[in-house]
């Protein structure tokens, strides 16, 4: 029995989105990336997927000048197909001979503590885009949220109007990567930046702020440069510091990894590298200083 890899694509991203609940983005990278391999294979079917034409392909991406990293979620999306014909019983490649390429540790980049306040200190004034801002900044610090989620947030989602009993316990439910919801937690700080934000709406749009991702990018980066901030700041570096300081405050991984909504520990466990550089500076600093 013959099988056409282009349906079976199809089929796949119907079963992750449909079977998986996998993300509406999340399916249309995978097509891209499966679609990618098919272009340049020309194969019609799954058999001869080979591992002379994984090699051939390997090389391909890497000589496309793609990052490590890149190439890597081209080759998850090929190694999820592979395991979704198997589990079909279509014969194919093993997915298991795919290896993904590797890649130097991540480095964070962070701004320092001094730094971050005068970034949320930077919106001044009582007009609405300052009070915008100002809600933004504070509730990215106060809640690590990604870009997405926050540009996908309704008033209903915190307004204290409609929500009052959840926006006094300084708490609401976010969705997240994978459709998966997760509790945030607002700061006084924060609490008090939303509420001036809103009082002074008088408009009837549903949504919290009304921008795009790429918007809020452009904000970030404004109130950097007016804080005197000489590092490129964006929106998922305040998300850094909220899970640095949280640990560096004694929180465990385990409850931060909840909050950032990370579905591995081992993506929350990057902030521990940051951490212990911090203690071994304190360590540097303090330890033996009694003795003679």
């Amino acid at each position: 029995m013959s099988h056409n890899l282009s349906e079976l694509k199809k089929q796949f991203l119907e079963y992750i989105e449909i079977e998986r609940g996998r993300a509406v983005k999340t399916v249309e990278n995978y097509d891209r990336y499966l679609r990618r391999f098919l272009e340049f294979s020309k194969l019609k079917d799954p058999s001869a997927i080979s591992d002379s034409k994984l090699r051939e392909y390997r090389l391909y991406l890497n000589r496309q000048g793609l990052k490590k990293k890149t190439q890597n979620y081209h080759l998850i999306a090929l190694r999820n197909f592979l395991k979704y014909l198997a589990r079909m019983g279509i014969e194919s490649l093993p997915p298991e001979r795919i290896e993904l390429a590797k890649v130097g540790e991540r480095q964070i980049d962070l701004i320092s503590a001094d730094e971050l306040q005068r970034l949320l200190d930077s919106p001044r004034g009582e007009d609405l885009k300052s009070l915008r801002d100002k809600a933004i900044l504070e509730l990215l610090f106060s809640t690590g949220l990604r870009v997405s989620e926050l540009c996908s947030l309704d008033r209903e989602d915190l307004d204290p109007g409609r929500s009052g009993a959840s926006f006094k316990k300084g708490e609401f439910s976010v969705r997240g990567k994978g459709d998966k919801i997760r509790l945030v937690f607002l700061s006084d700080n924060a609490k008090e930046a939303v509420k001036n934000y809103l009082d002074k709406r008088v408009d009837i749009e549903e949504a919290l702020f009304c921008l795009t991702p790429r918007s809020v990018e452009r904000i970030v980066r404004h109130y950097a440069i007016k804080a005197g901030i000489a590092k490129k700041v964006t929106p998922h570096i305040i998300r850094h510091c909220f899970a640095t300081d949280l640990l560096g405050a004694g929180a465990d991984l385990r409850s931060v990894q909840a909050l950032l909504g990370h579905s591995n520990i081992s993506t929350t466990q990057i902030y521990t590298h940051v951490t212990d550089r911090q203690l071994k500076e304190v360590h540097r600093a303090f330890h033996g200083r009694t003795r003679k």
